[in-house]
């Protein structure tokens, strides 16, 4: 196993190389993740040498951040497709293009306000019962979670609204030697809707869990399918129990990693601007949506787009299960 944040097979220099064979500048944010990208323009279109070192930049980094750009939805599926194949959901968000199905378009207040009977505030409070549980990989409860996932912003507020991703290869390799063998032997069952706090009588998004659930068994340590790092694959919004444990020994060990997930040396926070483009290896991150600024009255609007991922394989070679509402490939 791995004993720091590098992938395997992909050093420092050979990332400097590819960026340097393309023309472009990788600039590191933070010292286990996150890196900027200047000297492109994702709108023109990207050659091999470019897409080379963007990829080597993500697998090194996992999460790259790409300012001033102008892309439209065209071109945001274009550049998409030149690292993997976009998912197509089956329900997106009513702000979502419809020209698009690649592409899911968040308005925060004006998309969730009130969707289901309450408030985006309440609906964030009672989906967030711990300090960890924002934290998230996307669509982490299917059996394929997507391998990357590509955010645009379009309109954004004048303060806050910023998102924090962590390494979860780093948080891994952070770990003990005994602790970081006890658990690669562990799976834990990941379910949509996870401590979700119900409102008195009737609840629309109850019903709407009901209707979509979705869960799989994932090991605890899964190993990348393109770096071979290991990485620590917890986060608070998905997780339910680790398997064959008692709650009390499951809530303390998952307590324990989420903790050493989301360490301050582990994270990277972005500024959004208009413009701004976000690319992270969904694979290896978790991220923490903003939460402070829903009160401030600000438009948020953000476009997404996921590329089709696959199914996890665990330290010890055996792959994740599906247990309900999902199969691999189809959305």
């Amino acid at each position: 196993m791995t004993t720091d944040s590098r992938p395997a097979g992909l050093d420092d220099a050979a990332a400097d190389e590819a960026a340097r064979a393309a023309g472009v500048r990788v600039q590191p944010v933070a010292g286990h993740i996150g890196a900027e990208i200047d000297g492109v323009d994702l709108a023109a279109g990207l050659d091999d040498a470019q897409v080379a070192a963007i990829r080597a930049a993500l697998w090194r980094w996992k999460v790259v951040f790409f300012r001033d750009q102008r892309l439209d939805h065209a071109g945001h599926v274009a550049f998409a497709r030149r690292f993997g194949d976009p998912v197509v959901l089956h329900s997106r968000g009513g702000a979502s293009p419809p020209d698009f199905p690649e592409i899911e378009t968040t308005a925060d207040r004006l998309e969730l306000g009130g969707k289901f009977g309450m408030e985006h505030e309440e609906w964030l409070r009672r989906r967030r019962h711990t300090l960890l549980r924002g934290w998230h990989c996307d669509h982490g409860a299917r059996i394929d979670p997507p391998a990357a996932t590509i955010l645009r912003a379009e309109t954004v507020p004048p303060y806050g609204g910023d998102t924090t991703w962590s390494n979860l290869a780093a948080a891994c390799a952070g770990l003990s030697a005994p602790v970081r063998e006890f658990v690669s032997g562990l799976r834990a069952e990941h379910r949509l809707g996870v401590g979700y706090q119900p409102r008195p009588g009737e609840d629309a998004y109850v019903r709407h869990l009901l209707d979509r659930q979705v869960a799989s068994v994932h090991p605890l340590v899964r190993v990348h399918p393109e770096t071979g790092e290991h990485v620590l694959y917890v986060n608070g919004y998905y997780v339910e129990q680790i398997t064959d444990l008692s709650r009390a020994e499951s809530r303390a060990i998952l307590d324990m990693l989420l903790d050493e997930a989301t360490r301050a040396e582990y994270t990277v926070r972005f500024r959004w601007e208009p413009g701004s483009v976000a690319f992270w290896d969904n694979r290896a991150t978790i991220h923490l949506a903003p939460s402070d600024n829903a009160h401030l009255g600000f438009p948020r609007t953000m476009h997404r787009v996921m590329l089709a991922g696959e199914v996890p394989v665990g330290a010890d070679g055996r792959p994740s299960e599906a247990v309900t509402g999902t199969e691999p490939g189809r959305w």
